[in-house]
């Protein structure tokens, strides 16, 4: 059994989390994932309102009676966001747990505090990690370039910016983000620093994931090698599944002249929601995946791949120890 400070604060089994996804963190799934012994975050921005938000962690609750939690990410929209609304949701309902992502959460943090709500914010480079923890965010989870979605810009793995987090944040815990999908993932983590680890990819090719299973087996198929960064021009990279779609994005922003308008119509998030996720057509529109995808080669219940995962993680942990550990 593996304990860390995040199985400790959190009262889960594993140190497994699958933070939230866009089109994927709804609360079947994260239930599924919180009885499987990870943590599991509802996506707060696929509800309207404050009511709806409540609606789909009452839900949760009623197919889970373990710990899991709601991301709430910060990004500046055409439309505005209640995010006020989504904050009142999550102290109201009891929820103790948030994952924000995006700008610095600050103006949220002392309703959080006066809670007890803990507040994990994900960040992508070292400098924006010691922000935030200065901000008095109680965990980081850093994205290294790996990861699916926005990456940043500064194209730093996760063997050197997780360690190198690690050092600069102290007693801050760390959680592991990009890359990771497996039991060799969670032990290289683990030695590294991090008190537990963030998998995105790996939960979408679950049986429990709700998008279409054109989607899952894509991944399963999928080696390391078949993510494209799109928007590198615009300075707000993302990393998406390479089709024919993105083929085309990044044809496109060749030319650095080119602007968002260029590529609208390509790259909505509508246009992958409904005809990838959806009708289950895989070059039907940008749709965002890891890198991890080359290490995924099934698609397991929750259960199944969580206790697979520590099952691994345990058996390299103890094994690698004796391999290389030798006594004077």
């Amino acid at each position: 059994m593996i304990k860390t400070r995040i199985t400790e604060m959190f009262g889960v089994e594993t140190p497994i989390v699958m933070g939230g996804m866009t089109g994927v963190g709804h609360a079947r799934l994260v239930a599924a994932v919180a009885n499987a012994g990870a943590l599991g975050f509802i996506v707060a921005h696929h509800s309207s309102n404050k009511q709806e938000l409540l609606e789909e962690i009452e839900l949760c609750r009623s197919l889970t009676d373990k710990p899991f939690g709601v991301n709430l990410t910060l990004l500046p929209s055409l439309n505005k966001i209640p995010y006020d609304e989504y904050r009142e949701a999550i102290i109201e309902s009891g929820v103790k747990i948030v994952e924000t992502a995006g700008r610095n959460p600050t103006e949220h943090l002392p309703a959080f505090k006066a809670a007890g709500v803990k507040v994990i914010h994900k960040c992508t480079s070292v400098r924006h990690a010691v922000t935030a923890a200065r901000h008095g965010v109680d965990i980081i989870s850093i994205d290294g370039f790996e990861c699916a979605g926005h990456p940043g810009e500064d194209d730093v793995g996760l063997i050197v910016l997780l360690p190198a987090t690690v050092d600069a944040l102290g007693d801050v815990p760390v959680i592991a983000s990009g890359g990771m999908a497996d039991g060799r993932s969670l032990a290289a983590a683990l030695m590294l620093g991090a008190e537990g680890v963030n998998m995105g990819t790996r939960f979408m090719a679950t049986q429990e994931c709700a998008i279409h299973e054109n989607v899952k087996k894509k991944i399963v198929e999928n080696t390391e090698r078949d993510t494209l960064l799109t928007n590198r021009t615009l300075r707000n990279t993302s990393r998406v599944a390479r089709n024919a779609v993105s083929e085309e994005v990044v044809a496109i922003q060749q030319d650095s002249t080119k602007t968002i308008e260029d590529v609208r119509h390509l790259v909505a998030g509508v246009r992958g929601r409904t005809n990838v996720m959806g009708a289950g057509d895989t070059d039907g529109g940008i749709w965002t995946v890891g890198q991890s995808q080359g290490l995924i080669h099934d698609i397991p219940t929750c259960q199944d791949m969580v206790a697979a995962i520590m099952r691994q993680a345990e058996q390299v942990l103890t094994k690698n120890a004796q391999r290389v550990v030798v006594s004077a």
